[in-house]
Parts: structure tokens; sequence; C-alpha cells
């Protein structure tokens, strides 16, 4: 059940209506029942001035020294040469010279010479004799004997035809075995071919060796080769 009320307004307005006349009737006794007003005599009001304190002066602090420039090195002078005054030379006094006469010499007594001594003649010294011994002759290597059968040198046909010939000369050396160990044209036919054709057959040759007291030893000899179309 809602319950309304419309009195409760009214009620608050007289409330507030009684509470208001209530002060202004405290008021109006309060000031009906002051005694009467009285003169008072203000006192002349001090003026003090506020007098700032002087503000400390801020330090001063002395400027900072700079460094020291160092002092450019003063220039030196070199030393001055000293200067020696010349020494004058005093020319030498010389003695004053005395002439002295010669004393004249003494006379020289001549010693008789003796007369010569014959000495004899060394008797003159044969030479010794020097005693020499011949070496033993050497006996050439050959090879002209029977018993070698060297073969002559083959003529090249060509050579033939041509019509070349002529003599070579070959230096040979003979070992003691009597084998030709090197073998050296000494003097050319004038043809390459006849040349070479005596130096391949010298080369197979067989040689008497050469000899020295009996021993068979090496040796060089000349052998001559003719190539002939005639024959």
């Amino acid at each position: 059940m809602i319950l309304t009320s419309y009195a409760r307004p009214h009620t608050e307005w007289l409330t507030l209506g009684g509470v208001t006349g209530l002060h202004v009737l405290v008021a109006f006794f309060l000031l009906s029942s002051e005694p009467a007003p009285r003169t008072i005599m203000l006192e002349r009001p001090l003026v003090v001035s506020m007098i700032e304190a002087p503000q400390p002066e801020p330090a001063v602090e002395p400027p900072t020294p700079l460094p020291a420039r160092p002092m450019p090195p003063q220039p030196t002078r070199p030393p001055q040469p000293t200067v020696v005054p010349p020494v004058l030379a005093v020319p030498e006094s010389r003695p004053a010279e005395i002439e002295v006469a010669p004393t004249p010499p003494e006379p020289v007594v001549m010693a008789p010479i003796p007369p010569p001594i014959a000495t004899p003649a060394p008797a003159p010294v044969a030479p010794a004799a020097v005693v020499t011994s011949a070496p033993p002759t050497v006996e050439p290597p050959r090879f002209d004997a029977d018993y070698l059968d060297n073969p002559a040198p083959a003529y090249p046909s060509l050579s033939r035809r041509l019509g070349e010939q002529g003599e070579v000369l070959l230096r040979v050396h003979v070992e003691a075995n009597g084998s030709a160990a090197r073998v050296e044209i000494r003097k050319s036919s004038g043809f390459e071919r006849l040349d070479q054709a005596a130096v391949k057959a010298v080369r197979t040759w067989r040689f008497a060796p050469a000899r020295q007291g009996g021993n068979a030893i090496a040796a060089w000899v000349v052998v001559p080769i003719s190539f002939s179309v005639r024959s």
C-alpha cells in the first residue's frame, strides 16, 4: 500500500520561519541593551620601514693567472775566432864567418912499391864426363805385313763413274794390341766419298803395334790410301 503525504512541506516552512524570527529578536535585544558608544582614540600607528639588510658582496675570485709563455731562446752568438797576431820571423843572426888561413898540407912520403909477385895460374879442371843412356828406338806400327791380310778400301761406284780419284792420308792411333783406336783424315783426296771409304776400311784393319825395347806400345802411324780409275 502506498501512502502519500501532502502536509509535510507546509510544516517545514513554519519551522524555518520560527527560527528566523527567533534570531531577529535576539539581535534586537542585544543591540538595545549595549551601552552608549564611546569615542575611541586610536593611537598613531607606528610606521615601520623595512630596510633591507645589505647583501654581502659576492666574493670576487682573483683572475686565473695565464700560463707563463716560454721565453724564446736567445740567439747565441758564435764564438769569435781568436785572432792571433802574426809573429814576425826575426832573421837569425848568423855568426860572423871568420876566415881561417888554410894550413899547408904536410908532405906525404911515398913508400916504395914492392915488385909484383907472379902467381901461378890454376890448372884447368876437366869437366866430369856425363854418362847418358840413349832411349831405345821405337819401331812404328806396321800395316803392310802379309800376315795382316787387310782388305783394300772399296771404290765407290758413283765415284768411279764420275772419274773421282785421289790419295787420302789417314793418321791412325794403333793400340798395343794392334787395333785402330782412332782414325783421322790428315789430307783429303778432294772427294768426300773417297775419304769416307778409306776411313771405313782402315778402322777394321789389324796392325803390328809399335815396339820399344821389345815391348809393344801404342803409337801413331800415317796410312796412305790411293784411289785410281785405271786400277
